[in-house]
């Protein structure tokens, strides 16, 4: 049974409907009849049905007008394209064929285009249809100023919706939390298992998926990149301190204690600058702290006891938190400053501080031009088909031939499964709807005065029943919406709705046909094999990474650790675009057990954590031999378990890692501390691929089996 709308989204429609209503009527009756342009109507109309129905625009009122307003000049270049290239039929579909491709394809770029983009397709559909009549261009231009005008203000004076917290609000809330936590367990002096449940949920919380669409930062400019680079930080940090509190005990050390207060100390000062939007100081101070923290944990014992493992485990813990704390501080630097030097960090984990601005978007763009990324078969699959719904309603000269084009545009799916449901509503509520208005046009007739004062109600209930209710209804009062609309601007009979019915079957019968065709079974196979390289690729940057660490020359693999590094670190943006649009798909339930993308995610992302940050020492300690053995032993353990988790088997991959050796006295702590190291980041990750090769829910697990922290890194 489909989840019925809750009084929250009931609402939401009502105001959206009534501020689309509001400024379709505003636009269309004095056009059609103050001014008797009925071509200016009917752009007016559909304007803010474009903006503000077909593709609603998120945020708040405020943030929507301004998007429309930066989305008008787009709107105008393709009504003046689709009108030149409406002079011949393949010259429309060539232009569809380009305008689909690029405006699905660009909208990687941001969310803001994306959430605009159906609305954009729209005016090139309506303006490249005969008659060829290039001489309206300026009532068509007007029509969409017009339309955009009175959608803009209406969006800010019209029940504007108030503002979503926004990101930076969110990592800010995450990290005062955080801090909290943080003083808690100093004061305490030890374990104490209470902030553990509240710091993962305010991790996963600042998942996208709990995100509103306008809030996420995807897009490919600096400032996105920084905060998205933020948020996986701090979910990082607040699940790094969450196992922190579950470790067993152990005795204190000063050196933590210091460590964790400058922690708490620059959580809180970061999360203020994102608060007041002011520019954030850099990370020099907790690097600082970072340095003192090392030369006392690893400095010379002096006649100290050894350090048992647990004091070793944790100090690594903390460690790993105060790493997460520096990324969370650049990161909201950069985020706040915009271009600026990174010193002292590595540079690849920052790689797009310094970089241009364009060639942010020129390699957002190239990397997801291939085959496998979703985004490029979402554009292609867009593309081709409205492209051959044009050729279709060209070649067969069908009336109102954009209805077609249009049943495309909002029936397709990315699945053949999810498209064949989606058109099977929407024929019944079309039918439906085509007899209502077929009805209504005989009982009518030619009385104009009937047609106007239906439509501003029409348009209110198709614009907030519609949306929430399905293809079904929103078909079908559409239908009614277009007729009544039709019957103002020039004299119809009941075949209208009949040539509703015919070119609603003509589209769904093309969404179909490319359904089928174009990648038909959408992003589950697609996930699967993009996290199968992304694991291929991750396993070599473990061995590199600990060769980094202890200057193990034999082991070779030095030279090539950057571009493992590169490759993993693309692989991942791949992957995690595939497990997006899987996520939003329904999808009918697997035949077997069905792996943890979102773990296979997590070990990605912690093999390149790891890949930054372990390799601190320069140079690397001198290793005593069993050490070397065993971090050699150890790689291939780790490195194995992921190259068998990458093939999924069935009974999954459960990997023990062999323990740290009893090292002889007088070996350096600089060495046991380095070994604990390495130690923690390979169990982390054997716990992602346990839980990712066994289905296990990431959010359930908090501890490897020998009591190292786990993290969640996505």
């Amino acid at each position: 049974m489909p989840k019925r709308p809750s009084l929250a989204e009931s609402v939401r429609a009502g105001r959206r409907a009534t501020r689309v209503t509001a400024a379709a009527a505003a636009g269309f009756y004095p056009a059609a009849y103050l001014l008797d342009q009925p071509v200016t109507a009917v752009y007016a109309l559909f304007t803010p049905i474009a903006f503000g129905v077909l593709s609603p625009v998120p945020g708040s009122g405020r943030r929507r007008a301004l998007t429309v307003l930066r989305a008008l000049p787009a709107a105008a270049v393709l009504t003046v394209a689709g009108t030149a290239l409406a002079v011949r039929t393949w010259a429309a579909v060539a232009g569809m064929l380009i305008v689909g491709f690029v405006l699905v394809f660009g909208s990687v770029c941001g969310p803001r285009l994306a959430g605009t983009v159906p609305g954009l397709q729209l005016f090139y559909i309506l303006a490249c249809f005969p008659p060829f009549a290039p001489e309206t261009l300026p009532q068509r231009l007007t029509g969409v100023a017009v339309g955009g005008a009175c959608l803009v203000l209406c969006e800010v004076a019209v029940f504007p919706d108030p503002p979503d917290p926004s990101y930076r609000e969110r990592i800010a809330g995450t990290l005062e939390l955080a801090a909290r936590a943080t003083r808690s367990l100093i004061r305490t002096d030890g374990p104490e298992p209470g902030p553990a449940a509240p710091l993962r949920e305010a991790g996963r919380g600042l998942r996208f998926s709990r995100q509103p669409a306008g809030a996420r930062p995807t897009g490919a400019g600096r400032t996105h990149r920084a905060l998205a680079q933020a948020g996986s930080a701090s979910r990082r940090l607040v699940d790094q301190l969450a196992a922190l509190t579950e470790l067993p005990p152990a005795p204190s050390d000063t050196a933590s204690r210091n460590l964790l207060s400058g922690i708490a100390a620059a959580c809180d000062e970061t999360a203020g600058a994102l608060r007041r939007s002011r520019p954030a100081a850099g990370p020099e101070l907790l690097e600082e702290m970072i340095a003192e923290f090392l030369t006392a944990r690893d400095g010379d014992p002096a006649g100290r006891v050894p350090r048992p493992h647990e004091v070793l485990v944790r100090q690594s813990t903390v460690l790993t938190i105060a790493a997460s704390a520096v990324t969370v501080r650049t990161a909201a630097a950069l985020a706040l400053t915009g271009r600026q030097p990174v010193h002292g960090l590595p540079r690849e984990q920052f790689w797009y501080a310094r970089t241009p601005t364009v060639r942010l978007f020129a390699v957002r763009l190239t990397g997801n031009l291939t085959r496998r990324s979703v985004v490029f078969q979402n554009a292609l699959r867009s593309a081709c088909g409205l492209a051959l719904a044009r050729l279709v309603a060209g070649s067969l000269d069908l009336s109102h031939g954009f209805w077609v084009l249009l049943t495309v545009l909002t029936l397709g799916r990315t699945t053949a499964g999810a498209t064949w449901s989606a058109v099977r509503a929407a024929v019944v509520g079309t039918m439906a709807g085509a007899l209502a208005a077929g009805l209504l046009l005989i009982g009518a007739g030619g009385s104009t005065d009937v047609y106007a004062y239906l439509l501003v109600p029409m348009m209110l209930i198709a614009f907030a029943v519609g949306p929430l209710e399905g293809p079904a209804w929103a078909q079908g009062l559409f239908t009614l919406v277009v007729s009544t609309a039709f019957a103002q601007i020039a004299p119809v009979t009941w075949r209208l709705a009949e040539m509703r019915v015919v070119d609603v079957l003509t589209g769904s019968a093309v969404g179909l046909l490319c359904g089928v065709l174009a990648w038909p079974f959408g992003a589950r196979a697609e996930t699967r094999r993009s996290v199968t390289a992304l694991l291929r690729s991750a396993a070599p940057v473990v061995r590199a990474t600990t060769v980094a660490a202890t200057g193990d020359g034999s082991a070779g693999h030095g030279d090539a650790a950057p571009q493992a590094v590169r490759l993993t670190l693309h692989r991942l943006r791949i992957a995690e675009g595939s497990y997006a649009q899987y996520r939003t798909e329904p999808s009918a339930p697997a035949r077997g057990p069905e792996p943890d993308y979102l773990a296979a995610l997590n070990v990605g992302s912690r093999v390149l954590v790891g890949a930054y940050w372990v390799p601190r020492a320069d140079p690397s300690p001198e290793m005593p031999p069993d050490a070397l053995r065993w971090a050699r032993r150890v790689t291939d353990e780790a490195e194995t378990a992921i190259d068998r988790a990458a093939d999924f088997p069935p009974g999954g991959v459960h990997v023990r890692l062999t323990p740290p050796p009893a090292l002889p006295p007088g070996v350096p702590p600089r060495v046991l501390s380095l070994l604990t190291d390495i130690e923690v980041w390979l169990d982390a990750i054997a716990a992602d691929l346990r839980t990712t090769t066994t289905g296990t829910s990431t959010s359930t697990s908090t501890s490897t089996s020998r009591g190292a922290p786990r993290t969640t890194a996505s």
